[in-house]
Parts: structure tokens; sequence; C-alpha cells
């Protein structure tokens, strides 16, 4: 039976810019970083030790020119992948995040889920930085502008 999701990939059209955004602006970690024939890195929260990220580039093995191509086309509009980053406080952690240069697309707003805010990562995807509500969700709490 399956326990748990253990690792999951991030695309990247530059690796190493990837890494130092998700280092030093999210505060991230490197889990592994070693030489398979190509590059393969890994990076996680700190004190999360059960889930990884790969950061895979676009243009890496296993990839004909065409699917390479393909794929940098569209990590580069920023419409394959996203994820959702958990805090305990989206307010202060928008603040730290802007102040490192994170670009937000949305400031921390309420939702039914609880306080949300976007920002979009390195390679332009989408990203949800989340206060979980705790209790019941408040599906009657409006669900205010979509982000720009």
């Amino acid at each position: 039976m399956i326990k748990a999701l253990a690792l999951v990939t991030i695309w990247s059209t530059d690796q190493e810019r990837t890494v130092a955004f998700c280092t030093e602006k999210l505060g991230f970690e490197i889990r592994s970083d070693v030489d398979m024939g190509a590059r393969w890195v890994t990076v996680g929260v700190p004190g999360q030790n059960d889930l990884e990220m790969t950061i895979m580039p676009t243009d890496g093995p296993g990839f004909d020119p065409e699917s390479a191509e393909a794929l940098t086309t569209l990590v580069t509009k920023g419409v394959l992948g996203a994820g959702a980053l958990h805090t305990d406080d989206c307010h202060g952690d928008y603040k730290q995040l802007k102040d490192r240069g994170v670009e937000f697309l949305q400031e921390p707003q309420e939702r039914p889920y609880g306080t949300e805010a976007i920002f979009r990562d390195d390679n332009g995807s989408w990203w949800s930085l989340t206060q979980r509500r705790e209790g019941e969700l408040d599906f009657d709490k409006p669900w205010g502008e979509p982000p720009a």
C-alpha cells in the first residue's frame, strides 16, 4: 500500500537559477546534488524530511530536441507547474519573501480555506502561499479577485 508522496518534480529553464531561487529566496535546503550523467538536485523545506522536490532542466536527458523545446515553451509561459506552500503566518512570510525579491501576483487575501498570497517562481510558475484556516472551511466567505 502507498504510504506517502516522497518526490515531486518542477521543470526549470535554468536549473542553477531555480536552485538559487528555492534556497536563497524561499529558504529551502539542498537535499541532494549529484552528477548521474546529468545533474540530479533536490530541495526541500527544512524540517519536512519526507518530501523532496527535484529540479529538472527542460532540456535534460531523455528529451528529443522537439520535446525539450515544447516543454521549455510551456515552462516559460508559466503554465506548467504550480504548487502550494503552507505557512502559519501568511502576512509575515509574504513580507519576508517580498523583501527577498519574490514577485507576488496577489497580496494576502482571505479565502474560504484560509489566507493566501500568490507568487511566481523564477520560471514564471504560480505558487500559493497559504495559511490554512483552522476548523471547517467557510464556503460562505467571498473568494476575492483572482490574481492578474
